[in-house]
């Protein structure tokens, strides 16, 4: 019976060939669009995760007590103590960064301007922030003992100064002493977004620690969680084992990228909905038509004996076809679309716009294969339960008086 309704349903679907192929059309068109905006929508949700983490932040951060109300040199903590070593050598940690982070005021002979003096360990940065693969003119700090000053490209051209020049950085030791020293720029990155090329400078973590006068501590440990471990889970383990200290994973630390994340997902969820609301309405519409043009059809059909339930099937049969030949061509072409875009979208020409929403100016289009099913089951769940209808309506038909009918 069912190979039978199926043949059945097949070629009724090309008795009118235009109405079917626009609304497989529609239906194609309607998958391909939700399948390159879910890709799109995860492009951004990736690449404000990427810029998140890799501004310095990384899965999770520990602090001292009172640090991230007052980022001052006061609230620090010690990093060679026994129980700190532990919680870092623990298997749910993959990579750690430590680090002195201060406010400073740099200035050269043209300018003053505020940024944040970064002490770090080189080697342990370039898993853990965009200094890994930020593009470098002469070279930033080789290790903790460096000497050497490393400035973003955005604020060497604001102070005007360049490579091998000497800036002066000023700000506050322990005790609330105003410190300065001169450093030497050895390197100028690029960094994107933009807008850290302004906002941080570097140097050795042992030169930023003596110029501070705070002996071996450190105010900052960025840690990035191990394959499995989400960051939520690293953070309450560490708050577990150091309970003296302040762990946070980083949508905590940084509430607008993890808002912008959700936001993106809420943006998908009611694109889906609008683009299923019209695909309803367009199957509905024709396959009540097509239900209308053959009452006289389904009424003799009744009257030899094919009973309702076989009525309301191949008209089900007639939704699941068109969808499957929809669905699966229009994610085809999504696909297409999505490889076709190569590295991502170019968002250059609006490039302060993307800036200022923390954005890069490249924006790739994520395929997720989950998506993709997920999204055409949906979409075929939707238009079956949309059929439902017109086989219901046809079903009810009285044979004789569907017969009789001119």
């Amino acid at each position: 019976m069912l190979r039978f309704l199926l043949v059945l349903s097949w070629r009724n679907l090309w008795r009118r060939t235009r109405r079917t192929l626009v609304l497989v059309a529609a239906i194609a068109a309607g998958m391909a669009a939700i399948v390159v905006t879910a890709a799109f929508m995860r492009g951004i949700a990736a690449r404000t995760v990427h810029d998140a983490l890799a501004n310095l932040l990384g899965d999770a951060q520990l602090h001292a007590p009172g640090y991230r109300d007052n980022p001052s040199v006061r609230y620090r903590f010690a990093l060679d103590a026994a129980d700190v070593r532990a919680a870092l050598d623990s298997p749910q940690v993959a990579a750690y960064a430590a680090r002195v982070r201060a406010p400073a005021v740099v200035s050269s002979e043209r300018r003053s301007l505020p940024v944040t003096l970064v002490g770090i360990d080189p080697p342990a940065e370039q898993s853990l922030s965009f200094l890994g693969e930020a593009r470098i003119e002469g070279h930033g700090p080789k290790d903790v003992e460096d000497t050497g000053m490393l400035i973003g490209r955005r604020l060497a051209e604001s102070l005007g100064t360049a490579v091998g020049r000497r800036i002066v950085l000023m700000s506050q030791g322990e005790g609330n002493v105003i410190v300065d020293r001169g450093f030497r720029v050895t390197g100028i990155y690029d960094a994107n977004p933009k807008n850290l090329e302004i906002a941080y400078v570097f140097t050795g973590r042992a030169t930023a620690q003596a110029l501070l006068g705070i002996g071996g501590d450190v105010t900052q440990i960025s840690l990035r969680a191990a394959p499995g471990v989400t960051p939520e889970a690293l953070a309450a383990a560490l708050s577990r084992r150091l309970p003296e200290l302040d762990a946070a994973a980083w949508p905590e630390l940084a509430p607008m990228a993890a808002g912008r994340v959700q936001m993106n997902r809420g943006f998908t969820l009611i694109w889906f909905t609008v683009v299923a609301a019209a695909m309803v309405i367009g199957l509905v519409n024709t396959l009540l038509m097509a239900v209308f043009e053959r009452t006289r059809e389904l009424g003799l059909f009744q009257a030899l004996g094919l009973p309702p339930r076989a009525i309301v099937l191949q008209v089900v049969c007639e939704s699941a076809l068109m969808l499957a030949a929809g669905i699966a061509l229009g994610g085809l072409l999504g696909w297409i679309a999505i490889v076709g875009s190569g590295e991502g979208i170019d968002v250059s020409m609006f490039a302060r716009g993307a800036e200022r929403a923390g954005l890069n100016t490249r924006l790739p289009l994520v395929f997720d294969v989950p998506d993709l099913i997920l999204t055409g089951l949906a979409g075929f769940a939707v238009g079956i339960a949309a059929g439902l209808y017109p086989a219901w309506r046809a079903a009810r038909a009285v044979p004789v008086e569907a017969i009789t009918r001119t």
